[in-house]
């Protein structure tokens, strides 16, 4: 009734079976069909592990030498091809078989994904290969860098930090990652790079060293015996002018503290004993007001200038006879001690002008004992009704201004101008209005200046 084909005795064989017996058949038609049913599901396993096999074969590392150099000559869409063809004859066994289709269909499913499989191991290959060659690339490229880093100057070291990694070694598969260097241990890096150069620099010979060492004790003995007087003479003499300047310091503060803490009779006796302390009190005071971006004086010549040379100034404290000098205006000078010609040495209390001859008076700096109530009574006698009162001060002895003002015009007094702008003196101009409004024994407290005293340096 049904013949079997030659390969259907032939499969169990290949398939580790025992060959199928030609014995009496069941006469069930279900059962005959059963066992053909699984004969051929054998034969078809058998297929697939044989096509299995051959497919294995084309991962990477098993292939044999002919079947490398078969695929080296063969082109890269044959795979495809013969893949497709091969579903093909597996499409016409199944149909010539009697297979369902559903058999078939799982079958091609699983051919695919092999050949899926296999193409993708083939693409991670390339990919390990082109992550290896980048790897090489880049460890050389940072070699480089690190050489050039060596070259460069200073700058470029502090902008540049690079990565340098080692070499990975032949044997590993996976290189390790490049690690960043961190700013100090660049640093020791190049340390050592420079210490490892200077290791291996020639030294110089010891008959040079003795040689350059003689000559500069040569030259040392040449030049120092001349030098030696000179440098020990210098010395002394700059030491004593040190000590001076010192003593002269000392002297100017204690004779300024003397002026401000008693009242001008005192200061007068003791510049009449001591003629030099004088002349050392005004060299000091000098050197103090030479600091000052304006000396008051000239500002005060610069105001009478723009008035008529005819007007007679009383100059109370002049010093140097500088306000006279800067102007054209008959001036009498009066101070505590004479440093020019043109000096009345009296008491600025008492000075010796008849009253009422005078157009201006000037007190510049000169406001200095207990009792300067004294001075200004003694200049409204002396001015002219209607005439003009000048005052600089040094603007740390005024703890109240508006007191001062106010005392001041009880003095027969008013106020016409007043400068503070400056920032070491002040400026102020007063008009007679006529004699003292005060008994002598009236207390003005805002005449109390605080005394102006220097500190040392």
């Amino acid at each position: 009734m049904f013949e079997e084909p030659e390969w259907a005795e032939a499969a169990p064989v290949v398939a580790g079976l025992s060959p199928a017996t030609s014995g009496p058949r069941p006469a069930a038609a279900a059962q005959i069909k059963g066992s053909r049913h699984r004969q051929l599901l054998a034969t078809l396993r058998v297929l697939e592990a044989a096509s299995l096999s051959q497919q294995s074969t084309s991962l990477p590392g098993s292939d044999s030498e002919e079947e490398v150099e078969r695929k080296k000559k063969r082109p890269k869409k044959s795979s495809s091809s013969s893949t497709s063809a091969k579903v093909g004859e597996k499409r016409k066994e199944c149909q010539k078989l009697g297979l369902p289709q559903d058999d078939c269909e799982d079958h091609q499913i699983e051919k695919k994904k092999c050949c899926k499989q296999a193409l993708l191991s083939n693409d991670s290959a390339k990919e390990e290969k082109r992550k290896r060659k980048c790897q090489k690339e880049a460890l050389s490229n940072s070699a480089q860098h690190v050489d050039n880093v060596d070259q460069t100057d200073h700058k470029s070291q502090k902008s540049s930090n690079t990565n340098v990694s080692p070499k990975p070694s032949p044997g590993s598969s996976s290189p390790k990652p490049l690690s960043t260097l961190t700013r100090k241990q660049w640093r020791n890096r190049q340390k050592n790079k420079r210490r490892h150069k200077n290791k291996f620099r020639p030294l110089q010979a010891p008959d040079k060293i003795s040689a350059e060492a003689s000559k500069a004790s040569t030259e040392e003995s040449e030049v120092h015996p001349t030098l030696k007087p000179d440098n020990h003479e210098a010395r002394a003499a700059a030491l004593r002018a040190r000590m001076s300047q010192r003593l002269d310091g000392a002297r100017f503060r204690y004779l300024n503290e003397q002026l401000y803490s008693g009242p001008s009779s005192a200061a007068q006796r003791l510049f009449q004993e001591d003629p030099e302390a004088f002349l050392l009190y005004h060299r000091g005071f000098q050197s103090q007001v030479k600091k000052w971006p304006l000396q008051p004086v000239d500002r005060i010549a610069r105001d009478l200038r723009q008035r008529p040379s005819s007007l007679v100034v009383a100059d109370f404290g002049c010093g140097d006879c500088r306000l006279a000098s800067s102007i054209r205006n008959p001036v009498h000078c009066f101070d505590l001690a004479s440093l020019d010609p043109r000096v009345t040495v009296c008491d600025m209390a008492q000075v010796p002008l008849e009253d009422e001859c005078v157009d201006v008076a000037v007190f510049c700096l000169s406001l200095m004992g207990t009792n300067i109530r004294d001075f200004l009574e003694e200049a409204n006698r002396v001015l002219k009704p209607g005439g003009l009162l000048k005052v600089a001060e040094v603007s740390s002895r005024f703890k109240d201004i508006r007191n001062f003002l106010r005392a001041v015009t009880k003095l027969g007094f008013k106020v016409i101008s007043k400068d503070l702008t400056n920032s070491h003196f002040f400026l102020f101009d007063f008009e007679k209005t006529g004699p003292s409004q005060v008994g002598l024994k009236a207390q003005l407290a805002g005449l109390k200046l605080q005394p102006c005293l220097y500190k040392r340096r």
